[in-house]
């Protein structure tokens, strides 16, 4: 090995690096080029009765492959077809209530030029998504999505990268808004992701985790000292105390070791009713995992109660069944 190799090779992160910065700086660009086109581009979409075709060649292909992927999953039905396949059969998948977005960096894409005039005799409309105002592809569109990049974060500034991260990041940006303006929600995610950890925590509820049995379960006017026998056995770190078989409250051990040392030698003295919090965190059954997990975040606790309408105790969420059930 050289020593000018050697040297090279000490510096890749240095290079991985400037990738990095440039990449990032071109995504961070893309958002004073949006505009009207864009705004057009999303009702055109957002008002399409059929699909979205996204097509294009070599690297634009494979960022348009993953736009349509993105679309489909977050409520707008699409697919990709490369243009080539267009003059082997695939021309009868495009109807009239379909739009087309075509990807192309130059916008003078042979390929993909030689397809136009078809979606155009069918009157299908066009977005595209180019890095060239003044291209073919961008004069034949009825909206224009500009994703211009100063430069490649190749060295040579000749392989596609920077221009492909700002194309991937603007069919998100297009994906988000979409999802924004129907007001696409958790459940509607679900329907599309209904495997893998994803679609299990969206579709799954409180009734589906919570611990039902050996609850541990204090009288108010139990003696501390024996109260934190009942916390320990129960192994979720809290007791329950209940009023006409309704929740009147909850200890934790933190409440316990708080009161111990505010009480020392008196300690002994005191009942669950003097630590009690009286109001505690109560779910529904039907309460979903997700918006349980936003509960304890912004309550800062590690367990819920499940309740029915009459605040009957039906079970308990602890941390561990919300986050790795």
């Amino acid at each position: 090995m050289t020593t000018k190799e050697e040297d090279r090779l000490s510096r890749a992160r240095d290079y991985a690096a400037q990738c990095l910065r440039d990449e990032a700086k071109a995504v961070n660009d893309l958002i004073g080029q949006l505009d009207e086109n864009f705004d057009r581009a999303v009702e055109m979409i957002f008002h399409c009765h059929g699909k979205v075709i996204v097509t294009g060649v070599g690297k634009s292909g494979n960022v348009g492959a993953k736009i349509a992927a993105t679309l489909s999953s977050t409520g707008t039905p699409a697919f990709f077809i490369n243009p080539l396949d267009i003059y082997h059969g695939d021309l009868g998948v495009m109807t009239g209530d379909d739009v087309v977005l075509a990807l192309s960096n130059s916008g003078q894409t042979d390929e993909l030029l030689r397809f136009i005039p078809i979606v155009l005799h069918q009157h299908i409309p066009i977005i595209a998504m180019t890095g060239n105002a003044s291209s073919l592809l961008a004069k034949y569109a009825d909206a224009h999505i500009l994703v211009r990049v100063a430069k490649e974060a190749c060295p040579l500034n000749l392989a596609p990268t920077s221009s492909t991260t700002a194309a991937l990041a603007m069919g998100d940006a297009l994906a988000v808004a979409l999802m924004e303006v129907r007001d696409f929600k958790p459940r509607d995610f679900a329907q599309f992701h209904p495997g893998g950890e994803l679609g299990k925590r969206l579709l799954t509820t409180a009734a589906d985790v919570m611990k039902t049995d050996d609850l541990p379960i204090i009288p108010a006017e139990m003696h501390l000292g024996e109260a934190i026998i009942h916390v320990s056995k129960g192994k979720l770190g809290l007791g329950v105390s209940l009023r006409n078989e309704r929740v009147e409250g909850i200890i934790t051990d933190g409440d316990i070791r708080r009161a111990m040392e505010r009480w020392q030698s008196q300690f002994f003295d005191h009942t669950v009713r003097d630590i009690m919090t009286t109001h505690p965190k109560c779910v529904a059954p039907t309460t979903k995992v997700t918006e349980i997990q936003r509960i304890m975040n912004r309550h800062k606790v590690h367990s819920v109660l499940v309740t029915d309408q009459e605040g009957h105790l039906l079970g308990i969420v602890d941390h561990y069944r919300c986050f790795f059930n």
